[in-house]
């Protein structure tokens, strides 16, 4: 999950957003689309706070 006060994302917030319900194709998209967001906007949440990859 993405939270403001922690300056990186954990591994375990990696893993719990992974564990979710969704189909394995979409745990991958959505894992890449946010992590390139984040490199984009040189943050470290992609502003998508539950979803794979943020």
């Amino acid at each position: 999950m993405c939270d403001p006060s922690q300056p990186r994302p954990s591994a375990r917030a990696f893993w719990t957003n992974l564990s979710g319900p969704r189909p394995r194709p979409e745990k991958i998209r959505l894992l890449l689309r946010n992590n390139w967001l984040k490199l984009v906007r040189i943050e470290s949440c992609c502003g998508h706070p539950g979803e794979p990859g943020c």
